[in-house]
C-alpha cells in the first residue's frame, strides 16, 4: 500500500468517528453526492421507462414496419396490395424478422340511439398476434380472427366503450360509406384499455375476412402487412434491407409495395420521445456539478483544517504531489460512500415504483397511468462511473491549493 493511500485511509477512520475533520463538511458533500448520483439514477429510469411504455404501445398498435400500397400512404381509406404466402415467407426468411401478419383497416362510424362515434375497423387474420392487446385486456377475451369466415365480434378500447355507454356483450351497429351505405352489425367480445387516446378512441379489432367483404377486395388483397423485429435498435437497417427487396414492386393487380418504419409513421411521437433524451442530459450535467461542487467545498475545508498535518508531511521531504494524493484518496472514500448511499435510494425507488405504482399521472396526458421506470444495468453502472471520474477530476484543480502552503507556518496554525 502506498504512503498517501494509507494516510488517506487514516483521515478517513478518523472522520467517520468525528474526532478531526468537520463533520458537517463531510455530510455535505457525501450528501450532495449521494443525492446528485439518485436523481440521476431515477431520471434515466423513468424516462427510458416512459420511452419504452410509449414505444410499445404504438408498435402494439402498427408493429415496427409496415408494408402497403404507396396510393394509401398517411391514409385509413386504404388501396390494396397482394399480401400471399410467398410474401409472407420471404419476408419471414429476414433474420431479424420475429413475426409478419396481414391486416386491412375500413374508415366507418359506430352509432347507437344516443350518440355516435368515428372509428377504424381493423381486421387481423389467423396468423396475428395477440399478446399487445391480451396485456391491455380488462374484459371479455380475444376473440379467434379468421381470414376465411365472419366472426361478427369485435373487441373496443375501454374509453370508446365509455363514451358510447357500451358493455361486454352489447350489439353495436358500424356504418361504412362506399358509394353506399353499408351496415354491420358487430358483438364487443372484448375490451381493452392503452391509455393510448390517440388510438384507443380510433381503433376496433375484428376478422380479416369481414374488413375485406366490406372493402370489395379480390382474394390475396389486404391493407398491408405488419412486420415485427427483434431488435428494434436495428430498425433503420432492417428497414432499408427489406426496402431495397420490396420497395416499387407492384402486385399482380398493380397495387405498388411501400415500405415504413413505425416512426416514418409516427414522427411527431418519436421526436417528441427524443426531446426527452436532452432533458435527461441537462439533468445528468447539473446533477454531476451540483455533487461536484459540493464536494470540492468540504475539500477546501478539509485542507484548511488539515493545513498544520500538511506542514509537518511537507517538513518531513513529503512533496506536494503526494499530498495532493493523500486528499484525492480521501475524496474517493467519501465520493465511494455517498454514492452507495445515492445507489440505494435511486434503486429503490426504482423497485417500489415498479411494484407499487405509487407515483400516478393523468393517462390523457401522458399515455399511462403511472410512472413508468425501466432498470438498464448498463446505463446505471456508466451512470456510476461517470460520477466518480468526474467528481475525482473537479477536485484535481482545488487540489493545488496544498502547494500554496509554507511548512513554517502551517505548523504554527490552530
Amino acid at each position: 500500500m502506498s504512503l498517501s493511500l494509507f494516510i488517506a485511509r487514516r483521515l478517513y477512520r478518523d472522520t467517520d468517528g468525528g474526532k478531526q475533520v468537520s463533520r458537517p463538511a463531510v455530510l455535505i458533500a457525501m450528501v450532495g453526492i449521494a443525492i446528485g448520483l439518485a436523481v440521476m439514477i431515477i431520471t434515466v429510469a423513468v424516462v427510458i421507462g416512459f420511452k419504452k411504455e410509449v414505444r410499445e404501445k404504438v408498435t402494439g398498435f402498427g408493429s415496427h414496419i409496415q408494408i402497403s400500397n404507396f396510393d394509401a400512404v398517411r391514409s385509413y381509406e386504404t388501396h390494396p396490395i397482394v399480401v400471399n404466402d410467398s410474401l409472407m415467407a420471404m419476408l419471414s426468411a429476414y433474420p431479424e424478422v420475429k413475426h409478419v401478419q396481414r391486416y386491412s383497416t375500413k374508415p366507418g362510424i359506430i352509432k347507437t340511439d344516443e350518440a355516435f362515434q368515428g372509428m377504424v375497423l381493423k381486421g387481423v387474420g389467423p396468423e396475428f398476434d395477440a399478446s399487445f392487446f391480451g396485456k391491455h385486456l380488462i374484459e371479455g377475451e380475444i376473440p379467434v380472427f379468421s381470414d376465411s369466415v365472419a366472426t361478427n365480434q369485435v373487441i373496443v378500447s375501454k374509453a370508446m366503450a365509455d363514451k358510447l355507454q357500451l358493455n361486454l356483450g352489447d350489439k353495436i351497429y358500424t356504418y361504412y360509406i362506399q358509394g353506399d351505405v353499408r351496415v354491420r352489425p358487430l358483438t364487443i367480445k372484448g375490451i381493452y384499455q392503452t391509455n393510448f387516446s390517440e388510438y384507443d378512441n380510433l381503433f376496433l379489432l375484428t376478422d380479416l375476412y369481414t374488413v375485406n367483404r366490406l372493402n370489395k377486395w379480390k382474394p390475396g388483397q389486404v391493407s398491408g402487412a405488419e412486420i415485427e423485429i427483434r431488435e428494434y435498435d436495428k430498425l433503420e437497417e432492417v428497414t432499408y434491407e427489406i426496402a431495397e427487396n420490396t420497395d416499387n414492386r407492384p402486385d399482380e393487380y398493380g397495387g405498388v409495395y411501400f415500405v415504413q418504419n413505425i416512426e416514418q409513421m409516427n414522427p411527431q411521437i418519436f421526436e417528441w420521445l427524443g426531446l426527452l433524451d436532452l432533458n435527461v442530459w441537462v439533468i445528468l450535467i447539473l446533477m454531476v456539478g451540483v455533487a461536484g461542487f459540493t464536494m470540492i467545498s468540504g475539500l477546501l475545508i478539509i485542507i484548511i483544517e488539515r493545513t498544520n498535518m500538511i506542514g509537518i508531511l511537507k517538513a518531513l521531504g513529503a512533496d506536494n504531489f503526494m499530498i495532493r494524493k493523500v486528499f484525492l484518496w480521501f475524496s474517493v472514500f467519501l465520493i465511494g460512500k455517498g454514492m452507495i448511499w445515492g445507489n440505494a435510494i435511486g434503486l429503490a425507488f426504482c423497485v417500489l415504483q415498479s411494484r407499487f405504482h405509487l407515483f400516478k399521472l393523468d393517462p390523457e396526458s401522458y399515455y399511462v397511468d403511472s410512472v413508468p421506470v425501466d432498470f438498464n444495468i448498463w446505463l446505471f453502472l456508466l451512470i456510476n462511473a461517470a460520477t466518480l471520474l468526474a467528481s475525482v477530476l473537479m477536485l484535481v484543480g482545488p487540489s493545488f491549493l496544498i502547494t500554496k502552503i509554507n511548512p513554517a507556518s502551517s505548523m504554527r496554525y490552530e
